[in-house]
């Protein structure tokens, strides 16, 4: 999902930021191609994004929330599940993603990553089963997430099982200010010894 507004980075688009050299939206392609047969982009800047090999929707509902995002994202899949992730999380881990893939069971509708910090509904597995719910959320004008969460099957994957395979959590690393870019640029460094 690349449809923010990111008031707190200036307006500036973080899917092209660079980090270690590759633009973010870069690193996630390169994970989700080892991954998945088909990736969609939800975006409102469609031009923005048509030198990458996937399918370009924008939002069906005029409101400008992670919860449209998704909401157009189950409208568009194919499949009864998908992984969706936000174009701001740099470090995201194929492991991580098989981790929450593995969770899917009949009759749970979302896998969620749950740490000390909360839960992260975007870095998650959603049913196409979410699809009415979130509509008629957004009908309501109703933008929270975890307000679906009291409507489905919300599986959480603990933090301790996330650790067994990202052991600082990178994959959950997000950048929503300058100060998380310039923190994120310094731990690409770390990672994989390429500066900026």
């Amino acid at each position: 999902m690349a449809g923010g507004k990111n008031s707190r980075f200036s307006g500036k688009n973080k899917a092209l930021v660079r980090i270690g050299g590759k633009r973010i939206l870069d690193r996630i392609y390169e994970v989700f191609t080892i991954l998945f047969d088909k990736i969609i982009l939800v975006t409102n800047d469609p031009v923005q994004y048509m030198e990458w090999d996937f399918d370009i929707v924008t939002d069906i509902f005029p409101i400008r929330s992670s919860l449209t995002g998704i909401h157009t994202g189950l409208f568009y899949i194919t499949t009864p599940y998908a992984f969706f992730v936000a174009c701001d999380i740099p470090f995201i881990r194929k492991e991580l993603i098989e981790i929450l893939l593995d969770g899917v069971e009949p009759g749970i509708d979302i896998v969620i990553p749950e740490t000390s910090k909360g839960v992260e509904p975007l870095c998650s597995v959603y049913s196409k089963r979410c699809f009415k719910p979130i509509e008629e959320q957004l009908e309501k004008k109703s933008l929270k997430i975890q307000r679906v969460f009291q409507k489905v099957r919300v599986k959480k994957i603990p933090e301790d099982i996330l650790r067994t395979i990202d052991p600082d959590l990178v994959s959950l690393y997000n950048i929503n200010t300058p100060d998380d870019l310039a923190r994120a640029k310094q731990a690409a460094t770390y990672l994989t010894g390429v500066s900026q």
